[in-house]
């Protein structure tokens, strides 16, 4: 019989058939976020655990499971939804996708930043609501994007892929990073390295693209929204927790900034009221490694994971915690 897994959230088709080829595999039947109660019940007896960034993975879940539960393959890059503490206390390895979704993330951020420095998300209402009265010299006038001052906060994979789309047009960019890039890479990727504060006051677009770690949290609040140029906008394809939402709404109405388009939240799937009702921010659920390709491909890294770890006996090709191993 081969080893049993649950996956709590149904993957595209190629992923699903990848894991079915050598796995046994339990799905969460809706679609829907599993309940804590279901997840724990579900879990029992596990061999293996493939979880979202949504399901919160501690140690009385890895418990729940029992002695059988050998692997945990988290279905996306970050893994701060689990206790990676606890799963190498009981000797189960954990692992992400990495590098898959480099790309797309990428080109999910240059689309928000187009779409609320053009206005699109407002002119595209505006349309279909059928006040469209023919052309005006004053209608939805947005602001340029061809040679403005992007600033990188966080300059790994997707920071830099950003950075690559940006030359497309034509845009200065200042990057900060706690690991600055030596002068040929720098060069190659035609950034140029500042500190915080100075990528905050001359940027005319912010792009985040940080970890969420102790550090990170709320990284982006009053005073670094204060910093900002009055016509700048936030970019955030990163973690919502790194953006202080409240004070991120007051600076969009009080118009201490000129927009913000976020792809991630604090609360999630909560969504900060006082930002839903402001015209000058798009908001999208959470997408940026939503297209066919990569989600696929993110299942297949992770079915692979899986299949290491409990067909092979193998350390899974992208564990996060290689000391349960010795």
């Amino acid at each position: 019989m081969p080893p049993k897994v649950l996956v709590t959230r149904r993957l595209p088709e190629g992923a699903m058939r990848a894991l079915e080829e050598s796995l046994n595999v339990e799905c969460n039947p809706h679609d829907r976020v599993m309940t804590r109660p279901e997840i724990l019940a579900a879990i029992k007896g596990k061999a293996g655990l493939l979880p979202l960034l949504t399901d919160r993975v501690d140690g009385e879940l890895m418990d729940a499971a029992g002695p059988q539960l050998r692997v945990i393959a988290n279905y996306a890059v970050g893994y701060n939804n689990i206790d990676v503490v606890a799963a190498t206390a009981r000797k189960i390895p954990v692992s992400n996708t990495p590098g898959v979704l480099t790309d797309t993330t990428a080109d999910l951020a240059m689309a928000l930043l187009l779409a609320v420095a053009r206005r699109v998300v407002e002119a595209d209402v505006y349309a279909r609501a059928g006040k469209f009265q023919g052309w005006a010299p004053l209608l939805f006038l947005g602001s340029d994007v061809h040679h403005k001052t992007l600033g990188l906060l966080g300059l790994g994979r997707i920071g830099s892929a950003v950075a690559r789309r940006a030359a497309g047009f034509e845009m200065r960019v200042l990057y900060h990073d706690p690991r600055r890039l030596d002068s040929g890479e720098e060069k190659r990727l035609n950034v140029r390295y500042a500190d915080q504060d100075t990528v905050l006051r001359e940027s005319d677009f912010v792009s985040l693209h940080v970890p969420l770690t102790p550090e990170t949290r709320h990284l982006i609040g009053p005073a670094q929204l204060a910093q900002m140029k009055p016509t700048s906008f936030l970019i955030n394809t990163s973690r919502g927790e790194v953006v202080d939402e409240a004070a991120l709404a007051h600076a969009l109405r009080t118009g201490r900034i000129g927009g913000a388009a976020l792809d991630v939240f604090e609360r999630e799937p909560e969504i900060e009221p006082a930002l839903r009702g402001l015209p000058n921010v798009v908001i999208v659920p959470h997408i940026a490694s939503a297209s066919i390709e990569t989600r696929t491909r993110m299942g297949l890294i992770a079915a692979e994971n899986l299949a290491a770890a409990l067909v092979r006996g193998e350390r899974p090709p992208n564990c996060v915690n290689p000391e349960v191993f010795g």
